[in-house]
C-alpha cells in the first residue's frame, strides 16, 4: 500500500502540476502564481522546520551528523543550481546581443532541452524524497507531497513559459514537461525499493529533503517576493505565507491526534 501512495503522490506532483500549469490562461496564471509563491514558501519552511527535521532528529543518529548532512544538502542544491540543473537560466530573443536568427533559434532550442533535463533530475530527486517520507511515516509523506506539489505548480508554469520561448508549441511543451514529470515516479519507485534494504538512511534522506525545501524557499521563492509593493500586496503576501505555515501546523496536530 505504501508503494501505491508513493506512486500516486509522485504522479500528482510530477504530472498533474504540469497539466494545471498548462491549462490556465496567462491572466489566471499571473494571479495564481503570485499567491502560490507565497503559500509555497510558508508550506516548504513549515514542513522542513516543524515536521521533517524534528522527525529526523528524533532518530538515534547523532545530531552533529544530521547538522552536517543539512549543511551538505544545502551546498549540494546550491552547486546543482550553479550547474544549471536545479533551476535554469535560459536564452532570450532580443537580449541585446547581436545574433543572427538561426543562432538565436538554436540557442533557444538548446535552452529548452536543458530545462527538461534539469527538471527531470529535479523531479527524480523529489520522488526519492517522497518515498523516504512515506516510508518513515505516512502522514509525513502526505505533508511532504503537499509541499512539493505546491512548489511544483509555479515552477512548471515557469518551465512552460521557458519552453514556449524556446520554440516549443504549447502542446509540445505540455507533453515534454509531463514526460519529465514522470521522473518523479521513477525516483519514488526506486527510492521505495532501495530504502527497503537500507532503512538506516531514513533520517539522512529526511534531512536532505528538509535542506531542499529550505533552499528552494530561501534562495528561490523569498527573493521573488522581496520587492517594493503597496501595503495591501504586502499584507496579502504575509497572509499567504501564514496560511502555508498554518496548513502545516494543522496537519501536524491532526497527525499527532491520529498517530
Amino acid at each position: 500500500m505504501t508503494l501505491f501512495y508513493i506512486v500516486l503522490a509522485t504522479l500528482i506532483g510530477g504530472v498533474l502540476s504540469v497539466v494545471i500549469a498548462a491549462s490556465l490562461t496567462t491572466s489566471v496564471l499571473t494571479y495564481v502564481v503570485k499567491h502560490l509563491v507565497s503559500l509555497s514558501a510558508g508550506v516548504l519552511l513549515g514542513t522542513a522546520l516543524l515536521h521533517t527535521l524534528p522527525e529526523a532528529f528524533e532518530s538515534a543518529v547523532d545530531a552533529h551528523t544530521l547538522f552536517a548532512t543539512l549543511l551538505g544538502g544545502l551546498l549540494f542544491f546550491f552547486l546543482l543550481e550553479k550547474a544549471e540543473l536545479y533551476r535554469h537560466d535560459h536564452h532570450h530573443e532580443g537580449d541585446g546581443h547581436h545574433h543572427h536568427h538561426q543562432h538565436d533559434a538554436e540557442q533557444a532550442g538548446r535552452g529548452g532541452y536543458s530545462v527538461l533535463v534539469g527538471d527531470s533530475i529535479h523531479n527524480f530527486c523529489d520522488g526519492i524524497i517522497i518515498a523516504a517520507a512515506f516510508i518513515a511515516d505516512p502522514w509525513l509523506g502526505v505533508t511532504t507531497s503537499v509541499a512539493i506539489i505546491l512548489h511544483e505548480i509555479p515552477q512548471e508554469v515557469g518551465d512552460t513559459i521557458v519552453l514556449i520561448n524556446a520554440g516549443f508549441g504549447r502542446r509540445k511543451a505540455l507533453l515534454f514537461n509531463a514526460l519529465s514529470g514522470l521522473a518523479a515516479v521513477v525516483g519514488g519507485v526506486l527510492g521505495y525499493y532501495v530504502l527497503a534494504w537500507w532503512q538506516s538512511l531514513y533520517p539522512y534522506l529526511l534531512v536532505v529533503a528538509a535542506s531542499s525545501f529550505i533552499y528552494v524557499a530561501v534562495a528561490d521563492l523569498i527573493p521573488q517576493m522581496q520587492r517594493r509593493m503597496p501595503l495591501r500586496d504586502l499584507l496579502s503576501q504575509v497572509a499567504w505565507i501564514g496560511a502555508g505555515l498554518l496548513l502545516i501546523v494543522v496537519a501536524i496536530s491532526f497527525m499527532h491526534e491520529h498517530g
